[in-house]
This record gives structure tokens, sequence and C-alpha cells, in this order.
């Protein structure tokens, strides 16, 4: 899909300087501009690269007042930066622009959708699936049987949504992402062995919330587990069942929450963080990357670590951690001394 300057110009409510009928096709970073592609301006240590680039078209602040001639095609806006994100949500908005049914795809019985489906190939819809309006379901998914899904979700190649559960308005869900698989619960038995026990509950997920690749969302034993209204989940995370997440709490990637742990709105969990099950965790907690939770946490702490204490313990700590080598020789010296 082509655009002319014009166009983007109209978009952006920007100023032309060059040729109006410029067209683009493609986007490229400043320094890896090449023709037929549109970039943008707005860090300065990059002005150099605005008379060198070979791309088509270049967004500029208005306040840029080119010292060389450029070649490149400017559209001049309030902030480039702003701009070309602009049009990036724009041109994904266009991408994903998708609607109808591919064959082979299955719905079945019972089964009710919106306007506006995109239901891609070799999907799989079980029955008595309530599908809202705008939903983009891409080839190679599954949904099981009596799964409500909002208006203007999406989601990716290959995500399996289990039955039961339930997905509000605007949720994307990245490829490879599991929701609503069994909770991981057995009972040990006398001979050693473990009985399952079952998982019957489900998996509420509120609206706006984004699921990165390959995650995994646990459903209930009894009950939901919840992940509230615009939480943001990284790839590769785990989170076990009863577990609720609260309000626009972002979690990185090889997290996992074990089961029934509370977490609270506004947190902030970094990489690798490993948190117990049947704990609680309160308002605007941020948690390092790499540690272990073991115990509730209150509103407004900053822990790391394993297991994790007070962020500024830990940076004192850690400084006679990396000591620890030199400090015992001097004790030992401190020995021989005696």
């Amino acid at each position: 899909m082509k655009f002319t300057a014009q166009q983007i110009a109209g978009i952006l409510e920007g100023e032309v300087i060059g040729n109006p009928n410029a067209e683009v096709y493609k986007l490229a970073k400043i320094e890896e501009g090449t023709p037929g592609s549109l970039t943008f301006l707005a860090n300065p240590k990059y002005i150099n690269y605005i008379y060198s680039t070979a791309a088509t078209i270049a967004i500029v602040n208005k306040s840029f007042e080119p010292e060389q001639e450029v070649s490149t095609t400017l559209i001049k806006v309030d902030d480039a930066y702003k701009s070309f994100s602009k049009l990036l949500e724009y041109y994904n908005q266009i991408k994903l622009m998708k609607s109808g049914i591919e064959q082979p795809s299955v719905i079945s019985e019972g089964t009710t959708y919106g306007d506006d489906l995109y239901l891609g190939s070799f999907c799989y819809v079980g029955q008595n699936v309530k599908i809202g309006n705008n939903v983009k379901i891409y080839p190679n998914s599954f949904i099981g049987d009596n799964v409500e899904i909002g208006d203007n979700c999406i989601l990716f190649a290959g995500v399996r949504v289990y039955s039961e559960t339930v997905l509000g308005k605007s949720v994307t869900i990245h490829s490879g992402t599991v929701v609503g698989s069994d909770g991981f619960g057995f009972a040990p038995q006398e001979d050693g062995s473990y009985k399952k026990v079952p998982q019957i509950g489900n998996v509420i997920i509120e609206d706006d919330v984004e699921i990165g690749s390959c995650s995994t969302i646990d459903r209930a034993t009894l009950g939901s587990t919840i992940i509230r209204k615009g939480v943001k989940l990284d790839n590769h995370i785990q989170i076990a069942h009863n577990v609720e997440i609260g309000e626009n709490t972002v979690i990185a990637s090889q997290t996992g929450i074990a089961g029934s742990t509370k977490v609270g709105k506004n947190c902030m969990i970094g990489g690798q963080v490993g948190i117990v099950g049947h704990i609680t965790i309160g308002d605007n907690v941020k948690i390092q990357a790499q540690s272990g939770i073991a115990k509730s946490l209150k509103d407004g702490e900053v822990v790391q670590g394993s297991p994790a204490f007070n962020y500024g313990d830990f940076a004192k700590s850690f400084v006679h951690f990396k000591n620890l080598p030199s400090i015992v020789k001097d004790l030992e010296n401190l020995k021989k001394e005696k």
C-alpha cells in the first residue's frame, strides 16, 4: 500500500516541503532509509542523517531549518516523534483491517458473532461461543465452548482459548499463548502417587489487556483466575490458577506467579521474578528483575533479591557482596596476626 506526502501530511496535519506527490510504501530508521521509505527526525543526535538519507519522505519538527541541501521531501509537524508514533498506529490499524471467514475453518452450533469478524483459515470455534464486533482471530487458533469475546479483540495466530473463558473489550493476545488450561492441582496419595484435582473454574480477562506470545494463564480450580483492566503481560509468563492481577499492572518476561496470589493495582514486576502462592502483593509495588517473592508485600514497596527485601538495602548490601573475597582475606590475615 502506497501513500503520498500529501496524504500523510493530511493525517498528521503537517506541511509538505518538497514533492507532495512523493510516494512511500515502507518505514525505516533515518540512517537506514531507502527509496520508497518514510522516516522521521526527532533526536538532534541524528540530524546529520537528514542530509544523507535515501528515504523518500522524512517527518521533522516545524523548528527544523536545514543548513544544507536536503533531497528528501519533508513533512513539518509540531512534534515529529509523536506524529511518527501516530502514523505507526494508523499503519498498524490498516495492516490489521481484515474481515471475513476464511476456509477451511469451523464455527460450531450455537455460536454468534458481530459485525466485521475476521476468522483466519484453520481456526476452530466451539459451541455456544459469543463473539463481539470487529474481532480478529488469526489462522490456526482454537476457541473452546462457551467462550465470550468482547468487541475489538485481536487473537493472533495459534492462540488457544479454553472453554468458559471470558475476554472483555479490546483484548490483544499474541501468538502461541494459552488461556484457560488446567491449573497445576494434584493431591498426593498414600502410595506416593498424585491424583489430579479437577479444575472447573475459568479465566476472566477484563478490557484493554495485552498478553505477549507464549504465555500461559491457568483456569481456576473453583471460581476464576482474573486479569483486571489495563494489565500488560510480556512474553513467556506463567499465571497459575486463581491468581488475580490488579488494574494497570505490568509484568515482564519469564515471570511466574503461583496459585491464589493476589497482585494489586499499578504494580511493575521485572523479568524472571518468581512469586509464591497464597500471598498478597499491594498496590504500586515495584519488584526488580530476578527477585524471589516469598511473603506478602505492602502498598508501595520496592524490592529486589531472592528472597527479596527493600531495594535500597539490597543496593547497599550488594556493594559488600562483591567485596566478600577481599573481606574474607582481610579476616584471615587478622587471624594470622594474632
